[in-house]
């Protein structure tokens, strides 16, 4: 007879930022985690440090989730190991910077790989295990979703998507007992900046949050079965406003924002020494 599989919690983009972050606030609140990213060594790290804190050590599944077989890949490694998820967080992502018809347009098209296509397949993937753990979705928008993003404008309309896509299955699962909270941050300091090309002026200090206080923001929101959560109350009150406010006016004001954020250096393409699995939204 069959042994029943192991319900845990899936989290990607966990090797570094907010997928890290919600690595150990998950680990701490008692669940049993696999880490998936692009670098292993930094997912052992992790769950070698999470291990040391908890005294139990998260699984670890090194694989690029920007390829298109990765999530059935990524399936077949939890059910060789006799795990299936409970809860998924999906917050692998990374952004790029700069007008859409100047950049790297196979960049852009893994960004949408990496952000949309990839987190659409593991929210869907595994809504039958989800259903049995009574689990669900946490899912990593960013209050761009609520804006047009001259400067970033296929990050931000990727982020629009999130959090349609999430909303709706909210709804559509609710009757099955699985949850889906997205959550919506302004900036996080972490390594999306400089993969994004984003200089320092990027981060406006009212606007910005850790991202450990994110990854317990969004833990409590998922927990009390919230459907969105938008930590800050400025973002709060910026994602409200954009309902009132002239479309154009709206247009003007984030081209005026992105033009006075400052750029870093280029950002790299995808590649070993600059992988893009950095748990996604600098917001």
């Amino acid at each position: 007879m069959a042994s029943t599989p192991k319900p845990v919690t899936l989290i990607t983009g966990a090797s570094a930022g907010i997928g890290a972050a919600f690595a150990h606030v998950f680990a701490e609140q008692g669940h049993e985690c696999v880490l998936v990213a692009r670098r292993e060594a930094r997912l052992i790290a992790l769950a070698d440090e999470i291990a040391k804190a908890r005294g139990k050590r998260p699984h670890v599944l090194a694989l690029d989730l920007i390829n298109r077989a990765a999530p059935a890949r990524l399936a077949q490694d939890l059910a060789a190991r006799g795990l299936e998820p409970a809860i998924v967080v999906n917050a692998a992502g990374f952004g790029l910077r700069g007008e859409a018809a100047m950049l790297d347009r196979r960049e852009q098209l893994a960004m949408i790989d990496l952000n949309v296509r990839a987190l659409t397949d593991l929210s869907l993937r595994f809504v039958a295990s989800l259903r049995r753990h009574g689990g669900g979705l946490l899912n990593i928008s960013s209050v761009a979703a609520f804006f047009p993003g001259p400067g970033m404008a296929v990050y931000f309309a990727g982020k629009a998507y999130v959090l349609a896509l999430s909303e709706a299955l909210a709804y559509e699962l609710r009757r099955h007992g699985v949850r889906v909270t997205c959550v919506c941050p302004g900036p996080v300091p972490t390594e999306f900046q400089a993969r994004a090309g984003l200089g320092p002026g990027a981060l406006p200090p009212l606007t910005t949050i850790s991202a450990d206080a994110l990854a317990r923001a969004g833990y409590r929101a998922f927990m009390r079965g919230r459907r969105l959560v938008v930590p800050g109350v400025l973002n709060k009150v910026s994602a409200v406003l954009t309902r009132f406010i002239p479309r154009g006016m709206v247009l003007r004001g984030v081209a005026s924002y992105q033009a006075k954020g400052g750029l870093a250096e280029p950002p790299a393409p995808p590649g070993p020494g600059n992988p893009p699995d950095s748990p996604s939204p600098a917001r």
